[in-house]
């Protein structure tokens, strides 16, 4: 793993219930407050986050879609692509 997708996993795991708000806010994700604030819960409480591995992007989006829903997870799925790009 580089150092680019090092700061981008600690930024996940840091992350804040308002900084995802911004970010979905500014690619046109639909999120609540409350679904942000799960989303953040449940991030914390992964040993590691690596979204630029497509099997652990798929684990962490089925955790997400069954404490949000399938849609949050998917629209979360393309926010975590333009973040790996």
């Amino acid at each position: 793993m580089n150092i680019y997708q090092q700061i981008i996993n600690q930024k996940l795991k840091t992350i804040t219930p308002e900084e995802l708000l911004t970010y979905a806010n500014q690619y046109n994700i639909q999120v609540t407050k409350e679904q942000a604030r799960k989303v953040i819960i449940l991030m914390k409480n992964q040993k590691s986050i690596n979204i630029f591995s497509q099997e652990e992007r798929k684990q962490l989006l089925r955790e997400i879609a069954r404490v949000t829903s399938p849609d949050v997870a998917r629209q979360l799925n393309s926010l975590f692509i333009k973040f790996t790009k």
